[in-house]
């Protein structure tokens, strides 16, 4: 029987990466964020934007050159470089040395050999690493010519993040025919050698062994874009030390009370991803209590 996990907001609390007296930005984390398609600039930039205001210290993106213009339009402090696989295995080289994270997927829509060519660079190092978004959909279409299981052995976690939808391709993939969205959690979780946050009105956080049920969240995340804003909370978590069961839920939880003291203020009506980014310190706040 799976184990359910019980997780206090004071377990979470005690938690936050709090930076240091004499931190500088890359010890406080280093996340490359590789997504932003032509189609999609703007999943990469939440996800990166997001990541920063979780406390990642220096957060680059790399996108579709067609998309840089529009990433650092919006978010001028990013560092944002056009995707090219020599060039992001040069600097994952260097930063797997270092106290870092690759988010993976936000903004890839029609996938193809250069960003499948992408995944497996980065499946090469052990770092930790996010897959999100079309991402997922890579990560099933390819996970034995990825070499998926080689994450198995590694000592650096991998989070997957997806919805009902992404959920079920992966587990066609791997032959999972279970339905119920916290068993799915747990054999994904199982399947890939990763920890699986399963998004939905209720969502599961499972690392194979147990499984953490996070109900805050409401329907005012019900909008395209806040599964971008999740990713990179995640990422900047992982980035700056934490686990990857304790990033997903950490980072599910406080995703969820960002959208609730969103549509506090704004109602669950209007509520955008851009305003999770920027409730994200009133969740914080909140958690701590």
């Amino acid at each position: 029987m799976l184990q359910r996990v019980c997780c206090s907001v004071q377990d979470f609390a005690a938690l936050l990466p709090h930076p240091k007296a004499g931190s500088h930005k890359y010890s406080r984390g280093i996340l490359h964020v590789i997504g932003g398609s032509a189609e999609y600039p703007g999943a990469a930039a939440m996800a990166a934007s997001s990541a920063q205001r979780m406390g990642a210290g220096y957060t680059q993106v790399w996108c579709a050159p067609e998309s840089v213009h529009d990433v650092r339009c919006g978010r001028p402090s990013l560092v944002v470089r056009a995707w090219d696989e020599a060039a992001v295995t040069k600097a994952l080289e260097t930063d797997s040395q270092r106290q870092a994270a690759v988010l993976f997927g936000p903004g890839i829509g029609v996938a193809g050999s250069r960003e499948a060519s992408l995944l497996r660079a980065v499946l090469r190092f052990d770092i930790p690493l996010v897959v999100d978004g079309g991402g997922l959909k890579l990560l099933a279409d390819y996970a034995e010519e990825c070499g998926v299981s080689s994450r198995l052995s590694c000592s650096s976690p991998m989070v997957l993040t997806p919805h009902a939808g992404e959920a079920a391709t992966l587990c066609k993939a791997v032959g999972i025919a279970e339905r119920d969205p916290k068993s799915q959690a747990s054999l994904l979780a199982d399947a890939y050698g990763a920890t699986v946050v399963l998004k939905g009105p209720d969502t599961y956080v499972s690392d194979g062994s147990g499984v953490y049920e996070m109900t805050a969240g409401s329907a005012a995340l019900a909008k395209a874009g806040t599964g971008d804003v999740l990713a990179g909370i995640i990422g900047a978590l992982l980035a700056q030390g934490l686990g990857g069961f304790d990033a997903g839920c950490i980072g599910s939880y406080l995703h969820a009370e960002a959208g609730n003291c969103a549509a506090h203020e704004l109602t669950d009506i209007c509520v955008i991803p851009e305003d999770v980014i920027a409730h994200i310190p009133s969740a914080i706040r909140k958690m701590e209590g």
